[in-house]
């Protein structure tokens, strides 16, 4: 299995930052969805 090089970090950061804005607008839209159910059942 061959390693992946150096050249395309440039890449490889643009994919992990896109990455982390999914997550963090992910677990915001999933606080607010808890939020509104807990809302509603109570």
């Amino acid at each position: 299995m061959d390693m992946a090089s150096g050249n395309d970090i440039k890449a490889h950061t643009s994919t992990y930052s896109g990455f982390l804005g999914l997550v963090k607008w992910g677990i915001v839209i999933t606080a607010l969805i808890t939020a509104l159910v807990v809302f509603l059942i109570s």
